[in-house]
């Protein structure tokens, strides 16, 4: 049977179509590490690592959330902290002044008590990345406002709310890293209790130094608390970061398993095809440089 010149060369050159192909898809490959770049070279490979894909993105975004949240946890911590440490001072000079005290000794405390109570506003409405930490959701409010007489304060009025943000750090668990409404009121009582304290000192009460010592100690109790309560939710947001490692590792290794290229094998089988390739060129050229005196000699 004759076969036509052109069919013979049709078949060649689709030979060489298909092997130069294959060589620049292993060529890719090799040089970059992956095995798909077309959602043709494995559809389920594919459909799975948009699926890994997008279990990273949720991951990434709970992460996110949750370093926020730690973020906001520690702020406040390291502020109730100051306000701890007030609160040390003022029980220390309850103390002392519940008992006898020279009228300059009364008056020198007073002046101290005066500057912590400042401090304690100024704690108060401490702000962390543009928002009040003791406002409950009303983060744009300043939650402690003073009334002032002759520049010293006399009173405090708390503005913020009794809510408490939510921030989602699983798919199914969410955390709230601010203080709680009784926290944030309390450090309002807090701060009437050091004026209490710093007027029965001015006027060298004992009984009223006694009395103000006390809430001092109530309201100490209430620190204690909160600052306990934000210990466990920074470890609770610890062991959730820890988690979150552990399932965006997994999900990389998932992912690098269907798309990552087997390097030696790839490699092998870039060496063969190349050697295909030459063959088939240098066959072609024989091929071609045949005529019809080939034949008749």
């Amino acid at each position: 049977m004759r076969i036509a010149s052109n069919t013979v060369s049709d078949d060649i050159l689709s030979q060489i179509q298909r092997s130069g192909a294959k060589q620049a898809k292993l060529q890719n490959q090799v040089a970059t590490g992956q095995r798909i770049f077309q959602a043709e070279d494995d559809p389920r490979s594919v459909g799975l690592v948009l699926t890994l894909q997008s279990d990273q993105r949720q991951i990434a975004q709970y992460a996110k959330n949750t370093s926020r949240a730690l973020e906001l946890s520690q702020a406040t911590y390291s502020n109730l902290q100051g306000l701890k440490q007030v609160s040390d001072r003022a029980t220390e000079v309850g103390t002392l002044g519940a008992g006898i005290l020279s009228p300059e000794a009364a008056t020198a405390y007073a002046g101290e008590i005066n500057q912590l109570i400042e401090h304690t506003l100024q704690l108060a409405n401490t702000q962390f990345r543009g928002e009040h930490l003791f406002a409950g959701t009303a983060v744009a409010t300043t939650p402690f406002t003073a009334t002032r007489v002759s520049g010293d304060i006399t009173a405090v009025a708390y503005a913020g709310n009794a809510s408490q943000a939510s921030i989602q750090i699983t798919e199914n668990s969410s955390i709230t890293a601010s203080t709680t409404g009784a926290t944030n009121t309390g450090i309002g009582s807090f701060m009437t209790h050091l004026v209490a304290l710093r007027d029965a000192l001015a006027i060298n009460s004992t009984s009223a130094v006694t009395a103000a010592q006390t809430n001092l100690i109530s309201d100490e109790d209430t620190l204690v608390s909160s600052l306990a309560q934000h210990g466990g939710i920074q470890t609770r947001i610890e062991a959730v970061q820890s988690q979150q490692k552990t399932i965006a590792d997994n999900l990389d290794s998932a992912i690098s398993t269907e798309t990552d290229v087997d390097l030696p094998t790839a490699i092998v089988k870039l060496n063969q095809t190349q050697t295909a390739y030459q063959a088939a060129l240098q066959s072609a050229a024989s091929i071609m440089r045949l005529s019809l005196l080939d034949y008749l000699k």
